[in-house]
């Protein structure tokens, strides 16, 4: 009997090892390999540096963190009188890419910008960069009136000449509120497959916003409401209609089931108030944009990682990855001088990530992205483009991490016609 009930033990104890993650098995690995300095020159317990790497190995498992965020800081800087834990940290991060038999005339591996005809002087193009190098900051405390607290700045050399520093995250999170600029309350980056190019799939939500955001949590359930700075694209054409300036915030609200850490499932929403002028009547003209979206991410077994984004909505084109190239939240009405009007559009992304081992896995995703206008669109007008991908990653070593990958896009006029984009592209990142 003692000997049946030991296999059964050992039998439990297998399982519930084999439930675990590869995934989270590799961020509890960098988590726990973080240098941990106490400024106060104490020496910490047991239970104390335990309760430490908990707070370090939250940083993996943000509800807005995506694959191509940086990994947490390697020193961690503690004050345990005041209560902080200080970290910076940072990303060197180089790409390189190929294209051939139809090229993109930018760095993103973008289907909507895929040229129609093809121009026979740009079929091929090799290019390289290193935007997405970055530095950021992360602070975590807590006090007797705040409570728990995170401050956090990440800013990434993308901007002038792909080159310059360029604010990317700038935001304060205090118990369940969230101000600053963040990540859009509409957007899941934890739903998006890890690729190498940095354009994501077509369907990408990826903005981020100066928002004030309230977002509490009650057991597996997370709920999230918040106000943001719009940053819309009004169609106007200077002759005939004038854009306006905004004057409401978007409206963004959620919902999320969590039934394990980094697993979940979101629905998602946002309302947008968008305006112009027109300029034959001489009257100010509000339109009403939405936007919802469906997203999960879940782990079914241990090495395997699924994704799953859908989004659709009315004038929210200057959220949506390949919609923010071919369109505006307003457009033209045609046969009708000075109106303008909110298209519909949808997208959805599947991706499959599977782990070989915790530092070695493969991911493949298909999206797709549909402009579907109520009004007559132009032949040479975009009317959907899809992209599809498979990548293998690697870390060869703690904190760094090579990859590869394949892309294959087809975009497609109203007209027909449509023009196909290759490329094989590689990147190497090194993390501090």
């Amino acid at each position: 009997m003692c000997r049946a009930l030991m296999m059964v033990l050992i039998l439990t104890l297998v399982c519930a090892e084999a439930k675990a993650a590869l995934v989270d098995v590799q961020a509890d690995s960098l988590s726990r390999r973080t240098k941990v300095v106490s400024v106060d020159g104490s020496k910490l317990s047991g239970n104390e540096m335990d309760s430490v790497y908990r707070v370090i190995a939250s940083f993996y498992y943000n509800q807005f963190r995506h694959a191509q965020d940086p990994t947490s800081p390697y020193f961690m800087f503690l004050s345990k009188e005041a209560g902080m834990m200080m970290g910076i940290g940072g990303v060197v991060r180089m790409r390189g890419w190929y294209d051939w038999g139809g090229a993109i005339p930018v760095n993103g591996f973008a289907p909507a910008l895929i040229p129609i005809p093809a121009n026979p002087a740009a079929m091929n193009r090799f290019g390289t960069t290193s935007a997405g190098t970055a530095l950021f900051l992360r602070m975590v405390g807590c006090n007797r009136l705040l409570g728990d607290y995170e401050l956090y700045v990440e800013a990434n050399f993308n901007g002038f000449e792909q080159k310059g520093l360029r604010l990317k995250k700038a935001y304060a999170q205090v118990r369940d509120f969230t101000v600053g600029l963040a990540s859009s309350t509409f957007s899941d980056p934890a739903a998006l497959p890890p690729m190498v190019d940095a354009q994501g799939p077509t369907n990408k939500l990826g903005s981020t916003n100066v928002l004030l955001r309230y977002m509490p949590t009650f057991g597996k359930f997370s709920f999230g409401v918040s106000v943001e700075t719009p940053e819309t694209s009004i169609g106007a054409d200077g002759l005939e209609t004038e854009a306006i300036s905004s004057w409401i915030p978007d409206g963004a609200a959620l919902v999320q089931y969590e039934w394990a850490k980094g697993q979940h499932v979101r629905l998602s929403g946002v309302v947008r108030g968008l305006g112009y002028r027109n300029l034959l009547t001489h009257r100010n003209i509000h339109k009403a944009g939405w936007g919802v979206q469906l997203s999960s991410v879940a782990r079914p077994i241990s090495p395997l990682t699924t994704y799953f984004t859908f989004n659709c909505g009315a004038g929210y084109g200057s959220l949506c990855n390949d919609l923010i190239a071919v369109t505006n939240d307003l457009v033209a009405v045609p046969d009708h001088p000075g109106e303008l009007y909110a298209p519909f559009s949808f997208g959805y992304c599947v991706g499959l990530q599977y782990n070989f081992r915790r530092n070695l896995f493969s991911t493949v995703q298909f999206s797709q992205t549909r402009y579907l206008p109520s009004h007559p669109a132009a032949p040479d007008s975009y009317k959907y483009g899809y992209c599809m991908t498979v990548n293998v990653f690697w870390d060869p070593v703690e904190r760094m991490e090579v990859g590869a990958e394949f892309d294959f896009g087809k975009r497609q006029n109203f007209s027909r016609v449509h023009g196909y984009a290759r490329r094989v592209g590689a990147f190497v990142q090194f993390s501090f």
